[in-house]
């Protein structure tokens, strides 16, 4: 904090202890005491500096002795200890969710008790799986209206999930590729290279008339605000809350701008010591040969081809290797959606789901699929309706059934059983065997160390009825770091005990990190794209596991569900 808070910042650290001992749950009357302290510096009309030097303060009805000494700590020396205590008792984005409308002290204080929800990003998780509405004093038209202000406070949240900054530039992008002046256009950013997660959104457009595309750009019905508006550049906030910049250039010019309005700067840097090298220059303008004559390229493979470059997709373009590998020709090529041939770990009614196995079913179907893999919780998930094994038979006979009658599609019967605190896989051995494949997923006590975390999960693993490793480090984008864990050491598991790793394709998990997907290449893990799918729309969140596969340098090979049924129900067999 500054030194010396003005009486509104004084305020509104008032305001914030009386909402943290409310959410703590304790006494009202002192929980009362600082919101009318907060209220009351608020409205003082009185210099606050006067007021200290007299000591009178205490004589302000509504301030007492201890309030008074909180004040003159705050505004003297811009931090109060009772503050930074109080703070450290609850988890850090616990205030956060106060931002959001409708959702006061007592509404958070259940929230966190009853579903563990501690920031904004897992409330609308919850929200999602429909968690909310089952809350008593909630229900669901609350849940719609903290959806609907989860919305307003992400707009200005600056960072956004790759799927809704995609949508958001999608909208807009359409409007300037269907420009009549415009002869080439492309989405590049993070958003090209598949990122996780996004801040802003880059458009690149050749046209030979910009100042016209430029007019239509600031003007989309999307803006909300035009940050700033010239002839060959213009940013723009959209409603969504996330910047938009467009950059106009010439036909000559685009190959080179989209490769460096893709980036990575990492990539970028490594592509302009390669022209350096060969005494030339490359800028987004062009490359420039001596006397800053520009080389011609029609498009990005021509210019990688002038630095003796195999093509290197936009997913791959991190600074890492690509450029070492793609000189030797040896870039793998990468896996792509049309190569998904099956889901798994998918949820239905049966436990947290949204719609019922035979209704996921024919969703796959519309998308394909040859294959789909059911995954609902096991009993420990009691939260989510976990199965018992008297409902495992149940869905047992439903899918049997559902098999003879629908042609086309086979489905397999999974479950996602939880991996306990001793790394023991929820679900005796009998249970278990019966499952085509077991998904193993931590699901609760995240903060065990991570050596213990690493041989809870190591323990699992070694389960021999356990075929995929489900979200390996558990977090939630935006909302949730991952658990401690060793994760070399999960994968050189999965390696040893021939466990696939799930690319968790929900777009709150994307999880495996891809960051750590080239350790478990050289392993020999293999992986699998699954949706995590708890409606039938969530089914198509595979493609975003495509994305952070190709991220990974991931071939159809090395991914499990690109492979035929016959093949499949093979390997599911084989242990």
């Amino acid at each position: 904090m500054q030194k010396k808070l003005t009486k509104q910042e004084i305020a509104e650290v008032l305001e914030e202890i009386g909402s943290i001992l409310e959410i703590k749950g304790e006494n009202p009357f002192k929980v009362r005491a600082y919101y009318n302290a907060a209220r009351i510096v608020s409205g003082l009309t009185e210099d606050l500096d006067d007021l200290i030097k007299k000591n009178e303060l205490i004589e302000i009805k509504g301030i007492g002795k201890n309030l008074a000494e909180h004040i003159k700590e705050l505004h003297g020396t811009g931090k109060l200890k009772e503050y930074e205590k109080i703070m450290k008792a609850v988890p850090e984005g616990i205030l956060e969710m106060l931002k959001i409308p409708g959702v006061g002290p007592k509404k958070v204080k259940v929230l966190w008790e009853k579903l563990h929800v501690t920031s904004i990003a897992t409330l609308e998780h919850v929200c999602h799986q429909g968690k909310i509405a089952h809350l008593e004093g909630f229900g669901e038209k609350t849940q719609q209206k903290i959806l609907e202000g989860i919305a307003q406070v992400k707009k200005h949240s600056g960072q956004f999930l790759y799927p809704v900054a995609k949508e958001a530039a999608e909208t807009i992008f359409k409007k300037i590729k269907n420009h009549s002046k415009v002869k080439r256009a492309e989405i590049g950013g993070s958003l090209r290279r598949c990122k996780e997660v996004v801040k802003d959104i880059d458009i690149v457009a050749a046209t030979s008339d910009p100042k016209s595309v430029m007019e239509v750009f600031v003007k989309l019905p999307q803006v909300e605000r035009v940050i700033a508006h010239g002839e060959t550049k213009s940013a723009v906030l959209l409603k969504s809350g996330i910047q938009a910049d467009l950059r106009c250039v010439s036909e000559a010019e685009f190959p080179f701008a989209l490769i460096y309005f893709t980036g990575s700067k990492e990539h970028n840097v490594a592509m302009r010591g390669l022209a350096q090298d060969k005494g030339m220059k490359l800028n987004e303008y062009g490359l420039f040969a001596k006397g800053e004559k520009r080389i011609p390229c029609k498009d990005e493979a021509d210019i990688f081809a002038k630095f003796g470059l195999a093509y290197i997709p936009p997913e791959i373009r991190e600074g890492t290797k690509e450029i070492e590998l793609a000189k030797k020709n040896q870039l793998p090529k990468l896996v792509e959606e049309k190569d998904i041939r099956g889901v798994f770990h998918c949820h239905s009614t049966y436990s947290d789901g949204t719609a019922s196995i035979e209704q996921m079913v024919l969703g796959a179907k519309a998308l394909g699929f040859e294959y789909f893999g059911t995954a609902d919780h096991s009993q420990a998930a009691q939260y989510a309706g976990g199965l018992s094994p008297e409902r495992v038979k149940k869905q047992f006979q439903e899918i049997d059934g559902l098999n003879k009658k629908l042609k086309g599609i086979h489905i397999f019967k999974g479950i996602e059983a939880d991996i306990l605190a001793d790394g023991e896989v929820d679900m005796g051995d009998k249970v278990l065997s019966s499952f085509d494949y077991v998904v193993a997923s931590v699901h609760s006590k995240f903060n065990m160390p991570e050596a213990e975390m690493t041989k809870r999960v190591i323990k699992a693993i070694k389960n021999k009825y356990v075929r995929i490793l489900g979200h390996m480090t558990g977090r939630l984008l935006l909302a949730r770091e991952s658990y401690p864990l060793n994760v070399q050491e999960v994968i050189d598991a999965c390696a040893d005990y021939g466990v696939a790793i799930e690319i968790n394709s929900n777009p709150m998990r994307l999880d495996i990190d891809w960051r750590n997907i080239p350790y478990a290449r050289e392993k020999k893990v293999m992986f699998v794209i699954n949706p995590d799918a708890h409606s039938v729309d969530g089914i198509s969140h595979y493609k975003y596991g495509v994305g952070i596969a190709r991220k990974g340098w991931l071939t159809a090979k090395e991914v499990l569900n690109t492979r035929s049924l016959m093949e499949l129900d093979k390997w599911l067999k084989s242990n």
